[in-house]
């Protein structure tokens, strides 16, 4: 993590003023008084409904070593060591940035509608078979959480894994600024924020922000069959490389395998190896292989880089297989959704043989702005029958996925519900062992809460 005097901090956040404590050494830094360790650097953030300047006491009490304090404040506290400074969350973002410029580490900056925190994942598997890494950890992945990710970077680290997320324009820019990527990705252009940013061209404008901090040698790798990117990609005179399914990009699957505990395929730079990896769905085939491009960036062997994908751990609720006690296979996809998600996971069941019964339950996709009910709509009404057994649906929004539904199904194959525990009732009275069962929406519908009790 920072290690820093407060003098150097000071020396490293233009425009500050250091008051007390210039011998200071600080270890770390927190904007949260309950996660405060000894000897950090307290960053006291303001915004529409708090101040955390109210709470530097409780700080101090808990360990704080020093302080940020904006001078709008007035007076701070004594016998403190205090930095004036303008703007508490924008000299943070400034003291990360000057970290990074201090360290040899190489940043990989990754954002992208859906997949990116899966190709994140896939990205540090691959790396770590060769190098020190860090990469984003949960949600830190805003203009809060990604400097406070920088500051957990120790001094030997090799290279930094950095998710870039956003709600609207702008936010992406100032991300790729402060982390100045040798390496930028972006997975894909879907529906999330269409809410914020009207349109899918909005988005796509939006992710290429990316590219604002991209270093002068850096490298561009983004989705070629994503006309939204290779209508503008061109024109940036960027060093790029593609992957996805067309045999025009760099990088294409020639086969993929799979089966109920994971994916087996061959790509087009290496027809004689077989990549395997414990993570379901050929969407998730794209993932690898933009993970696999970074990999060949920092000239890591495939051999190596196929080490590195079998060894794959994902983050919790991303394409998760768990077992129930008496065999029933569930897929727990329940972090978030998009109608780009939740076709290509609902592609996975119904690709997916060997289950007596599949069943898709499916929750609300949140943020997708005024055609959020045609969205929903479109997605029950591309469901396969023939290959889905049952069809449970939940949330407002979701009554128009079950309308869409009803147009290809049975009606008594498709069943809305807004109780949530009146469907893990009726659900876990429908499934068998021999069955498969996922789960999927945004994650503002909390619904591995049925996978708990499908789990009893």
């Amino acid at each position: 993590m920072i290690v820093r005097s407060m003098e150097e901090i000071q020396q490293m956040i233009p425009g500050s003023e250091l008051v007390n404590g210039a011998d200071i050494t600080i270890s770390g830094v927190s904007t949260d008084t309950r996660k405060i360790e000894k000897n950090n650097l307290f960053v006291p953030l303001v915004g529409d409904n708090f101040n955390g300047h109210r709470f530097v006491n409780t700080a101090l009490e808990n360990g704080a070593g020093a302080l940020l304090w904006a001078r709008s404040e007035g007076e701070y506290p004594a016998d403190t060591a205090v930095l004036l400074v303008d703007n508490t969350l924008e000299a943070m973002q400034q003291l990360a940035k000057s970290y990074l410029q201090q360290l040899s580490v190489k940043v990989v900056g990754v954002t992208g509608s859906n997949g990116k925190t899966t190709t994140k994942d896939m990205i540090e598997a691959i790396l770590s078979t060769t190098y020190k890494v860090l990469k984003t950890e949960g949600n830190f992945n805003n203009h809060i959480g990604l400097p406070l990710t920088v500051f957990r970077l120790e001094g030997d680290t090799d290279i930094a894994i950095l998710e870039m997320g956003m709600s609207a324009r702008g936010e992406i820019e100032l991300l790729s600024k402060i982390g100045t990527p040798e390496v930028a990705v972006i997975t894909n252009i879907g529906e999330s924020h269409l809410l914020d940013l009207g349109s899918r061209d909005g988005i796509a404008e939006a992710k290429l922000e990316i590219v604002k901090g991209l270093q002068q040698d850096g490298v561009l790798i983004y989705n070629g069959d994503e006309p939204l990117l290779t209508s503008r990609v061109p024109a940036m005179n960027l060093k790029t490389v593609t992957v996805g399914e067309g045999k025009e990009l760099d990088y294409y699957p020639v086969s993929i395998e799979q089966n109920s505990s994971e994916t087996k395929f061959v790509i087009s730079k290496d027809d004689d190896l077989i990549f395997t990896m414990p993570v379901l769905g050929k969407h998730n085939v794209h993932n690898a292989l933009t993970a696999i491009a970074v990999g060949e960036q920092f000239n890591i062997p495939f051999e190596t880089i196929a080490k590195g994908l079998k060894n794959l751990h994902l983050t919790n609720m991303r394409m998760e297989m768990v077992k129930g006690k008496d065999g029933l296979s569930i897929i727990n996809d329940a972090y978030n959704a998009s109608p780009t998600s939740m076709k290509a996971a609902i592609q996975l069941v119904q690709d997916l043989d060997g289950f007596k019964q599949k069943v898709v339950v499916l929750g609300d996709m949140l943020e997708l702005g005024e055609d959020e009910n045609q969205f929903h709509y479109e997605v029950g009404a591309s469901l396969d029958p023939n290959k889905i057994d049952y069809v449970f649906v939940y949330g407002p929004l979701s009554q128009y996925l079950a309308q869409g539904a009803k147009q290809v199904f049975p009606e008594n194959r498709v069943l809305y519900f807004d109780d949530k525990e009146l469907l893990a009732e009726k659900l876990a009275s429908v499934v068998h062992p021999e069955d498969l069962v996922l789960i999927k929406a945004s994650r503002g519908m909390k619904l591995e809460e049925i996978i708990s009790n499908l789990m009893k």
